[in-house]
């Protein structure tokens, strides 16, 4: 399948810079995949379309400051580093790095007022700009990040670096329920939700349960490849909890739906359900596959599963989502559950009713 199939035109006015001035009065667009039918109503409307014996699940990930701008001790040229994963069995760190000189091993940068953080360049890594990096600092890493380290907001979000946007991006680019530290992007589906509304979905006898994927760069890789099958994604950890797992197997078992907020969410539940129906299959009675009803199992664990026209489904029924950029995975994802001329139709919808695109704009519901 050709990649520029899934190319739409976008005015750039509609790239959302900043959040909606209040969280939760976001725009919704409903498409209906039966149909094609759109709806035009507003986040909080959400509880109107979830039922008692369905099931929302969300990815409780807690993005960090993970942006570092510094320098060069020997020139003062800039440097900025992405970290964007520990390193398995060592202090070091996978890391993206950016400066006007190129970049050599053993080259250390400092960060922070007085230069207390310093990173050296142990060995390029695959992929564009990454490397492995050491950090040796007095304080917890951790700490000083939160301390002179920015919001990893995306690319086509423009910032200036002021202390305001900083504030700012630290409140509106994270969820409400984050909880587990380790993304260098939020789940952006996740944003719109309050307090508020998961009042009204409680009171409505509407169950909530969590995953966590921490979300890497990879999630802004551009496919460049002509077919899509040519792409391959990055890996990302995840976690099912066994209270999740459950919740999920039993929704399914008394014919509810699972509502997935965000792709992040959809990539964690469909790469576990996939490995389980596998075992299944090769294993009948295989003891991570106890019966037929058991869709998910809990664990933890790296996806790179890739979602594309066709794809099976086995958990997702619909989804929450925002409106994603051209030819990218996110927008091959929703593709493959409501089908690409209906999507590529309601963002043309989207584009002439002037909804706002990307990380920190409008909302899609796929029903």
């Amino acid at each position: 399948m050709k990649t520029s199939l899934f190319w739409y035109p976008l005015p750039e006015r509609l790239i959302a810079q900043h959040p909606a001035e209040q969280r939760g009065t976001e725009k919704m667009m409903v498409l209906h995949r039966a149909t094609g039918v759109l709806e035009h109503r507003h986040i909080a409307d959400i509880v109107e379309y979830i039922g008692p014996d369905d099931l929302l699940v969300v990815n409780d990930t807690k993005v960090f400051p993970a942006r570092l701008v510094g320098e060069w001790p020997d020139t003062h040229g800039q440097v900025e580093v992405l970290l964007v994963a520990p390193l398995p069995e060592s202090a070091d760190w996978r890391c993206i790095v950016g400066s006007g000189r190129k970049c050599r091993e053993g080259q250390t940068a400092q960060f922070g007022p007085h230069g207390e953080l310093r990173a050296t360049l142990v060995k390029p890594l695959e992929g564009i700009g990454m490397w492995r990096v050491s950090f040796d600092c007095e304080r917890p890493l951790m700490d000083l990040l939160d301390e002179f380290g920015h919001t990893p907001v995306p690319p086509y979000v423009k910032r200036e670096g002021t202390a305001e946007e900083e504030a700012a991006d630290r409140e509106r680019y994270q969820t409400i329920y984050a909880k587990h530290v380790g993304s260098v992007a939020a789940p952006t589906a996740g944003l719109h939700f309050t307090p508020e509304i998961f009042a009204a979905l409680d009171a409505k006898g509407v169950r909530r349960v969590a995953v966590t994927l921490h979300v890497g760069p990879g999630t802004f890789r551009p496919v460049k490849a002509e077919n899509i099958e040519d792409h391959h994604m990055d890996f990302e950890a995840f976690t099912i909890p066994p209270e999740t797992a459950d919740a999920i197997n039993a929704c399914k078992a008394r014919g509810g739906r699972v509502f997935c907020c965000g792709s992040t969410t959809v990539r964690t539940l469909e790469t576990v359900a996939a490995a389980v129906a596998a075992r299944k299959a090769g294993r009948p009675g295989a003891e991570d596959a106890k019966s037929p009803a058991e869709i998910v199992v809990p664990g933890s664990g790296a996806s790179d599963i890739f979602i594309y026209p066709p794809f099976d489904f086995k958990v997702t029924d619909c989804m929450l989502t925002n409106f994603h950029l051209p030819q990218s995975t996110l927008l091959m994802m929703i593709s493959a559950l409501a089908g690409r001329q209906r999507v590529l139709c309601a963002y043309a919808m989207a584009v002439r009713a002037n909804y706002r695109f990307f990380s920190y704009g409008d909302c899609m519901l796929i029903v």
